[in-house]
């Protein structure tokens, strides 16, 4: 079982960039090929930048063009947790960090094998431990 951590928005706000906040508070999004990580290449674990739970491992990352960090699978399967999410005259599951709610990114169904998944991801919203 994944504890739960829950902070008020005050506490959220003083942790976090406005851009951290506003991507992973406010379900915002970045525009693409401007984060930090969508075309990062070392190897090493990606992180909830609000919790620091373990979220993605390098060795599922892939460059789907798209100009987010792509991933074909989380860490581990309680990692993220998935929600419908009917914005902008659309229907797409949205991804969230299991522990905290952090809102991530979406998952997609147009991803390469074994999964044919693709988890698009937030930079603002990751942390990356290099791996030693």
């Amino acid at each position: 079982m994944i504890e739960k951590i829950d902070k008020p928005e005050t506490e959220w706000r003083r942790q976090l960039t406005p851009q951290q906040y506003h991507i992973t508070r406010e379900k915002g999004t970045e525009p693409p090929f401007t984060g930090k990580y969508w075309d990062h290449h070392e190897r090493g674990t990606y992180k909830c930048v609000c919790c620091g739970a373990e979220l993605f491992r390098s060795d599922a990352k892939f460059d789907s063009g798209s100009g987010w960090p792509s991933f074909v699978a989380p860490a581990h399967d309680s990692a993220v947790a998935e929600s419908t999410d009917p914005s902008f005259g659309m229907i797409r599951t949205e991804i969230t960090c299991s522990r905290c709610g952090a809102h991530l990114g979406h998952l997609f169904e147009d991803g390469p094998p074994p999964t044919g998944l693709r988890y698009c991801i937030n930079s603002a919203a990751l942390d990356f431990q290099k791996e030693s």
